[in-house]
């Protein structure tokens, strides 16, 4: 009688040993996915990209949008769904439907440079990614927030220093005190008045020989116009987008997405549904 109760037993032990076994599996699954969804926010703060938080934010669970997953989980396109096809070297897009071409433009991408903050090791590489994405969402009349590389890039090509003004913290300048109130950075003038300081890209705050770096949420660190009238975002802060310096389209300029005209973009965006495999080489 022993024998088959001892059987019973090690029955018992090992069905237990699957369930934990597959519990520890599950638990070993979430923490990895926690560490990943850390590892990719610590970068996008360390990197200032809040468009990517934003993406994050918008997404359930511990799903990220960094571009290695998006790279690596795009389907093939079927014969019958459309996709963009985007040549680097060639400077063109293509919006295909197996051999059709339904709609094709001239782009500029990534200039391939490199930006060193002073002082450190950190740098910048300005590539437009090679690869298979999609689009993610669709925007019109997109804001742009820079990055601190655009701040430190502008201070650079203009021989200017740079200064980060947090909320709370004031700079006495020879035409009054700059701070942040509210959604603005201010100056209050000697005689009391309060004005909103203006900023836009290339025309930038600048107080005592340095640029000044506004914090996220301030209106001073939106720039309207910059990305054109619409934008197709493809994941990781890249996107195809407007631009306001059409004479750049056809060139290796840009900080790694892709520009095409307004006009352009404008008609991409109307036929193209988020969900579109994108094809960049």
């Amino acid at each position: 009688m022993r024998l088959p109760r001892l059987r019973g037993r090690v029955l018992w032990v090992m069905i237990g040993s699957v369930f934990v076994l597959g519990a520890a599996s599950t638990l070993f699954f979430t923490k990895t996915l926690e560490a990943r969804y850390e590892r990719d926010v610590s970068r996008m703060v360390f990197n200032d990209n809040v468009q990517l938080l934003d993406d994050l934010r918008r997404q359930a669970g511990l799903e990220t949008d960094s571009l290695s997953r998006a790279l690596a989980s795009s389907p093939e396109p079927s014969s019958t769904q459309p996709y963009i096809v985007v040549s680097i070297e060639e400077h063109r897009m293509w919006y295909r439907q197996g051999a059709a071409i339904l709609f094709t433009a001239e782009v500029a991408t990534g200039s391939g440079k490199v930006l060193e903050r002073t002082g450190d090791d950190t740098h910048w590489r300005f590539e437009t990614p090679r690869g298979r994405l999609k689009v993610v969402s669709k925007e019109t009349e997109p804001v742009w927030v820079p990055p601190d590389w655009h701040y430190i890039e502008q201070a650079q090509k203009r021989g200017l220093g740079i200064l980060k003004l947090d909320r709370g913290q004031s700079l006495t300048t020879p035409g009054g005190v700059i701070s942040v109130v509210g959604s603005d950075v201010v100056i209050r003038s000697p005689d009391g008045r309060v004005s909103p300081l203006e900023a836009t890209d290339g025309r930038e705050i600048v107080a005592a020989g340095n640029i000044l770096i506004p914090p996220f949420g301030t209106n001073q660190r939106k720039y309207k116009g910059v990305l054109g009238t619409h934008r197709l975002n493809i994941g990781d802060g890249y996107a195809l987008h407007g631009t306001n310096n059409p004479e750049s389209i056809g060139r290796s300029v840009s900080h790694g997405c892709v520009r095409l005209r307004n006009e352009d973009i404008a008609q991409l965006y109307e036929i193209v549904q988020v969900g579109t495999p994108v094809f960049i080489y």
